[in-house]
């Protein structure tokens, strides 16, 4: 077959022209070129074609005219061959066109796992912090201050999270500062409180008395604000009450001031959330926190000035720097302040992610989880009867925030029900 094609051109240069030559109407390419013969006798070892029909007519003639070649003939095998050979190109212009479908993101194919990390971050950093920031109490029994150096840290990160854009700052006016006042005072009255009963008591007794929050929320709820708390909400709050108090009566560290504190926290923290409900804006979580953060600074510098001040200035901090260290005292009150940051920011974040109920579950097992590890950490000697009542007083919570979450989801679902 190479034979007899290398004949026709040798046989059919003598002439003196070379007749075009084109693709079929469909062409493959557009721009002409050239056929040398050099081409065809020296390279024939590179060149594959199809089998095509033997022709035993009179060889064409192929003429030098100056014009481009034609192969009438092979207009439908390029055609075919065309279409089997360049399937990438297809592809590549599906692509281009869109067909293709993006691919999800780690968060987006594997929820749940992402969802237990926020959990498993948020109890991690909370028995961290409260667990740091009893050893600092052990060797620098200065509550006030160390509770504007757990503000100051937190501040500092937000102001770096604004610069990088990290999330963008959203602007503040008068009126939305006036609506976060109220709620940032009552935020570091209750953060200063828990602190003093921190540096006070056993962290596992403060945590029990801390338990008590959701009595005071639902009193407020029925004598402040007027709503109708049922049956089922209270009785659930009658072993939370029996609980502390059996925890109170024996615990070995009791004081009065750790106590009383705890119980003013419980107050505090309450009404903040009375005026985080009538302080609901447009702004995300994460904004809102820092502003509240920002004010309840401010808040907290003017009584740790003048309560602990001069005993710092005296011998507070020197005595602190004495028996563990610059370095080490400057880094621990770095980290408790970046983990009682994170540790609010994380609590946010997970809430954001999960149904009520199982936040309110998840509340709860955190509360476990800190007073078991306290115990641990610091080898609290506590009594059987303390232990029984701080059991019985986590076991009410349960219950109550059970409650409490499903009449809620009620409410919600009764609420589109009426809308749609």
């Amino acid at each position: 077959m190479m034979a007899s094609i290398t004949n026709s051109f040798q046989s059919s240069i003598q002439t003196t022209r070379l007749s075009s030559l084109y693709l079929s109407p469909n062409r493959v390419a557009t721009n002409p070129f050239v056929l040398k013969t050099r081409s065809l006798t020296s390279k024939t070892t590179c060149l594959a074609f199809s089998p095509l029909p033997e022709n035993r007519g009179p060889p064409t003639r192929v003429e030098l005219s100056g014009k481009t070649l034609r192969f009438s003939g092979w207009s439908e095998l390029l055609r075919r061959r065309g279409s089997i050979e360049f399937p990438v190109v297809e592809a590549a212009a599906a692509d281009a066109d869109g067909y293709a479908k993006p691919s999800k993101s780690f968060a987006e194919r594997f929820p749940a796992l992402v969802t237990g990390f926020f959990f498993f971050m948020w109890y991690f950093l909370n028995v961290i912090f409260n667990i740091l920031n009893k050893k600092v109490y052990n060797y620098f029994p200065y509550p006030y201050f160390v509770s504007v150096v757990h503000l100051l840290v937190g501040v500092v990160y937000c102001l770096v999270s604004w610069a990088v854009g990290l999330p963008k700052r959203a602007p503040i006016d008068k009126d939305l500062l006036a609506v976060l006042t109220p709620v940032a005072f009552c935020h570091a009255l209750g953060h200063v409180m828990s602190n003093v009963s921190f540096a006070a008591v056993a962290v596992s007794f403060t945590h029990t008395i801390k338990a008590l929050e959701p009595f005071f929320n639902a009193a407020a709820s029925q004598f402040v604000l007027g709503h109708q708390i049922p049956l089922s909400l209270w009785l659930s709050l009658a072993p939370v009450v029996i609980g502390v108090s059996m925890a109170s009566l024996t615990e070995l560290s009791f004081n009065w001031t750790g106590f009383i504190s705890a119980m003013i926290s419980n107050i505090a923290f309450t009404y903040r959330s009375i005026y985080s409900k009538k302080a609901m804006t447009g702004m995300d979580s994460t904004n809102v926190y820092a502003y509240i953060s920002i004010i309840a600074l401010l808040v907290c510098i003017p009584p740790a000035v003048l309560i602990e001040g001069p005993q710092l200035m005296q011998h507070g901090f020197r005595d602190a720097i004495a028996k563990v260290g610059l370095y080490k005292f400057l880094s621990d009150l770095f980290w408790i302040g970046m983990f009682y940051h994170l540790y609010n920011q994380l609590a946010t974040n997970t809430l954001e992610r999960v149904a009520p109920l199982t936040h309110a579950v998840g509340n709860v097992l955190k509360r476990v989880f800190v007073i078991g590890f306290s115990i641990v950490v610091f080898g609290n000697r506590i009594s059987t009867q303390t232990g029984i009542g701080t059991a019985v007083a986590i076991a009410g919570v349960a219950i109550y925030s059970l409650i409490k979450a499903n009449l809620e989801e009620e409410k919600r679902k009764a609420a589109a029900t009426s809308k749609s």
